[in-house]
């Protein structure tokens, strides 16, 4: 009878199981990390520590619960803040959250709309108080689910804009503009939401595809330095018609060549006379032509922009109200690419219309109120909405015999990101930071360079904007939010400025919160030396990105276990002209210099076919979905196997491709667990007493631990992760392990070659480990605690292993990419053999390798190629390979040849040798496996 040697063998044992069970295992973990209170011990733990790291949080909107862009988000924050802690430094994450808008306050409305009551009916203060409710209760939840992720943060204590302390400091921050003479109330064309009824900031604007209306219209010239124009028609193009009633003069390009032509001949239906007489430019005349009807013209003369300097037009409308002069002015933004060369310009409806007619003096008149209908002064347009006017604009046209062609265009046009409606430039008083009066533009711009941004392109991106934007836009007409807390006198026009009455106002605000403008007396705040009747007191709310720009003084200046400037901000790519640019422009306005050290943006994530996610394609993925199925660490898993400096996909296949590789790394790491049992310091080595192969993997993790480090200061977890997964399916499960299997089973306890591999996986338990910890938190305190259980410890109180530089060996790894070239070609014979039926498993085979170049049979030295090759016999030789001899195409060099091994088969190792029973008393055994046995004996 044959032996049972399985007692003898080494197996791999361990409590670590094969499957996961993410969704039932976390919350487990998540509740011993609450019971231990990790987050604070982290902190206690590194109280002392003078090496910080701060990431400051970009606050979401507490509106609703988390989608994918979040979890991606805070993902990351998260991996960065951990890796930063394990790197030996102390790093306290703050979550935050942006309470105050529109969005909330909409959905107040929304709730009142159904009981049938009105805004306009309703205490400001109790609907201010519903929406601070509404904010409260999706904190809350959102905060439930960002925690469900596994992120570490000082949840207890996050900070909130709407916090009374938070509102004050805003207030604070304003004042400092306001006393420094920044601040200021102008009229000038702004992005105007009619469906919101307030003004929008330009990170509140998105573009969509829009269908306008396209006329041509022409204004009879009165008067002209050429005098060939006299009694001719100057033709505008625009795609907004609801804008000519307000249109005030016509703007030429000084060095564009301009036209006046004849019609002579025109198509059926034209609108257009045989004998008009019209201009254009040049080079836009033919598709004017086209667009009007008109197939034969006559040219009358030719002239340059600046020659048209004087001109006078009527407008179209003349004798229905609209009896002033249109003036014919130079304008900067005069372009030849589309229309005809002269371009209608309504001062109040445009901000380059505004810049150019305010140089030439025209008026900007307020023409549109805040629903977007014509004020009663506006003559035949009077109570018309600017969304439903372009026929009744174009019939008037018509009349008028101004109208010469119609037609839709589809283009991309701003609407607001929060309702999706079209918006509109309108002319309106509204409170501005001036860019230009205390050098904000230039100190923004210095500070920018200072700065390190990843990706590098990112720099260029936001000082393009800073460079270019105009003066920012503080007003919002609307009721939830902070209030622009300021006086005017009312026949003067100043600002009040007085430090005493700020005060007052701060405190009042730190006491009650921002309610406390709306529901205090004037005299509270004006104290005794003002009288309330003197003054205005401004009710406009600030610009939400106001308040998130001013985090960096109530969150990162105010707590102690924080400080400023923050080390990272990092939010999406959208943030160029949201968060980072408030942030920046807010700090240097107050403190002369940026809120932050680096800057990383992220990309958009898109669903596995590149698109937008959206409601209406129904294409989004829900990240509590993803959690619930598969747990929260495949989620992890995904954000840093993702190019996530660009946009990147998500859909299901990507998450079962995550699925995948976290099966293959939880088999990887439980294989290393279960061959650590009972390891005890007494069987390590060295390295110099180290077989090569075990030398070589102590090198790979040399160099494993300099890519984690660098990658942690570039933010680049997607090198980690990739490096992290090719080590444990590329280095390990396919090379390491698989050769060092055999020893570790069937060696004895006390040979070198088996105390080394165990050595060897010692050290990449612990590196491997701490690397992951990051990234797959729940599954990294799991391997850690299955070696090490102790319900008061944790491996995210630990720093990354401490790697020694001497386990690095370059000349040893530059052997070994000899020595695993020639295993390629072994291996892709040996799989041909089993694919052949010719053996079943490899050490049924004896193999044969043939090589030209000598210094493979050097490389091979003190290696025993046999157990390279997992065969049970094998020998190198340097002469040509026979007929037939296994290659790759890309190794030439190298040929292999394979027969059935010689011999018997050991019964305990399963290798074929012709040394089996040679042993007296283990007839059926190998002379290792026997002397292995009697040690165990």
């Amino acid at each position: 009878m044959t032996t049972d040697y399985r007692s003898t063998l080494f197996l791999p044992k361990t409590d670590f199981p094969m499957k996961g069970s993410l969704p039932k295992q976390e919350p487990k973990w998540l509740a011993k990390w609450e019971k231990m209170d990790i987050y604070q011990t982290l902190r206690e733990k590194g109280k002392d520590n003078p090496d910080k790291f701060i990431l400051h949080d970009g606050p979401p909107y507490a509106n609703g619960n988390i989608h994918i862009g979040h979890a991606m988000n805070k993902t990351l924050k998260d991996i960065i803040v951990r890796a930063q802690q394990m790197s030996g430094k102390d790093a306290p994450y703050v979550p935050g959250w942006d309470c105050h808008g529109l969005p909330i306050e909409w959905m107040i409305e929304k709730q009142y709309q159904k009981k049938k009551i009105k805004k306009d009916d309703i205490d400001p203060i109790e609907f201010r108080q519903e929406c601070r409710n509404f904010a409260a209760k999706w904190v809350e939840v959102q905060k439930v689910e960002f925690k469900r992720l596994g992120i570490f943060g000082d949840w207890d204590k996050p900070y909130l804009t709407m916090n009374f302390d938070s509102e004050a400091q805003i207030v604070r921050e304003l004042q400092k503009f306001l006393m420094n003479g920044s601040l200021y109330r102008g009229s000038k064309p702004i992005m105007w939401s009619p469906v919101e009824k307030t003004a929008l900031a330009e990170a509140e604007i998105e573009y969509q595809d829009h269908t306008s209306h396209m006329i041509d219209v022409g204004f009879e010239v009165i008067s002209s330095p050429v005098e060939a124009l006299v009694g001719g028609k100057i033709v505008i193009w625009t795609t907004t018609p609801w804008t000519i009633p307000a249109n005030r003069g016509i703007a030429y390009g000084k060095d564009v060549d301009y036209q006046l032509f004849e019609v002579t001949a025109v198509t059926d239906g034209a609108r257009v006379a045989v004998g008009a007489k019209i201009s254009t430019c040049d080079i836009l005349r033919g598709a004017f032509m086209e667009r009007a009807g008109i197939t034969a013209v006559t040219e009358l003369a030719r002239f340059k922009g600046s020659d048209l300097e004087g001109t006078i037009c009527h407008h179209p409308f003349y004798a229905k109200g609209y009896d002033y002069d249109v003036l014919v002015i130079e304008g900067y933004h005069v372009t030849t690419e589309a229309g005809t060369g002269y371009v209608h310009i309504a001062p109040s409806h445009g901000q380059e219309d505004f810049e150019v007619g305010t140089a030439a003096g025209l008026p900007a008149p307020f023409t549109v109120d805040a629903a977007g209908v014509y004020h009663d002064t506006v003559p035949l347009f009077a109570g018309e909405h600017v969304y439903k006017v372009h026929d009744h604009v174009c019939d008037e046209l018509s009349e008028a015999g101004a109208l010469m062609a119609r037609d839709t265009l589809v283009h991309s046009y701003p609407h607001s990101w929060r309702s999706k409606a079209p918006l509109i430039y309108r002319n309106t008083p509204q409170w501005f930071i001036s860019m230009e009066e205390n050098g904000l533009r230039d100190k923004a711009v210095a500070e920018i360079d200072k700065v390190r941004w990843v990706p590098a392109s990112a720099k260029n991106r936001i000082t393009a904007m800073v460079a270019d934007r105009p003066d920012w836009l503080l007003s919002r007409q609307r009721a939830w939010g902070v209030p622009i807390t300021v006086f005017v006198h009312k026949e003067s026009g100043d600002l009040l400025k007085d430090e005493a009455v700020n005060d007052r106002i701060a405190a009042a605000v730190e006491q009650d919160g921002a309610d406390a403008w709306y529901s205090r007396p004037a005299e509270d705040f004006l104290g005794d030396a003002y009288q309330a009747d003197d003054y205005e007191r401004i009710e406009d709310i600030l610009d939400v990105w106001f308040d998130s720009g001013s985090t960096h003084a109530f969150v990162l200046e105010n707590r102690d276990d924080l400080q400023s400037p923050a080390d990272l901000y990092i939010e999406g790519t959208d943030q160029h002209r949201g968060w980072f640019q408030s942030s920046l422009l807010e700090s240097c306005g107050t403190r002369g210099h940026a809120p932050y050290k680096n800057v990383v943006t992220h990309g958009f994530t898109l669903d596995d076919k590149g698109r937008k996610m959206s409601k209406s394609l129904g294409n989004g993925i829900e990240p509590q979905k993803i959690v619930d199925q598969y747990g929260a660490d495949i989620l992890r898993l995904w954000v840093t196997s993702t190019d996530y400096l660009n946009d990147h996909r998500i859909g299901n296949n990507i998450i079962q491709g995550q699925v995948e590789a976290y099966r293959k790394l939880r088999n990887t790491l439980r294989f290393m667990l279960g061959n650590l049992n009972d390891f005890s310091e007494t069987e390590k080595l060295d390295v110099a007493d180290m077989p090569e192969l075990d030398q070589l993997m102590l090198h790979r993790l040399y160099e494993l631990d300099k890519l984690n480090r660098q990658g942690i200061a570039d933010f680049n977890f997607n090198r980690i992760y990739t490096a992290l997964y090719n080590f444990c399916t590329v280095d390990l499960s396919a090379f390491y392990f698989d050769i060092r299997k055999d020893c570790l089973y069937c060696d004895g306890a006390s040979s070198i070659r088996r105390r080394a591999t165990r050595t060897v996986l010692d050290q990449i338990f612990y590196v491997l480990t701490k690397m992951l910890a990051p990234i797959l938190v729940f599954t990294a305190e799991e391997i850690w605690q299955s070696r090490f259980p102790d319900e008061n410890d944790s491996v995210h109180l630990k720093g990354f292993h401490e790697v020694p530089a001497d386990w690095r060996n370059d000349a040893l790894a530059a052997k070994w990419e000899k020595v695993r070239r020639l295993r390629r070609v072994v291996t892709g014979a040996l799989e041909v053999e089993r694919r052949e039926k010719r053996i079943g498993a490899s050490l049924q085979s004896q193999v044969r390798v043939y090589v030209a170049d000598a210094s493979y049979v050097e490389a091979l030295q003190d290696v025993d190629l046999a157990e390279l090759a997992i065969t049970s016999q094998a020998e190198i030789t340097v002469e040509a390979a026979p007929e037939g001899a296994f290659r790759l195409e890309d190794i030439g060099d190298i040929a292999v040849t394979s027969s059935l091994a010689e011999g018997a088969k050991c019964e305990r190792c399963w290798q074929i040798l012709p040394t089996v029973g040679h042993v007296t008393g283990h007839d059926d055994i190998c002379p290792r496996c026997a002397e292995a046995v009697t040690e165990a004996q």
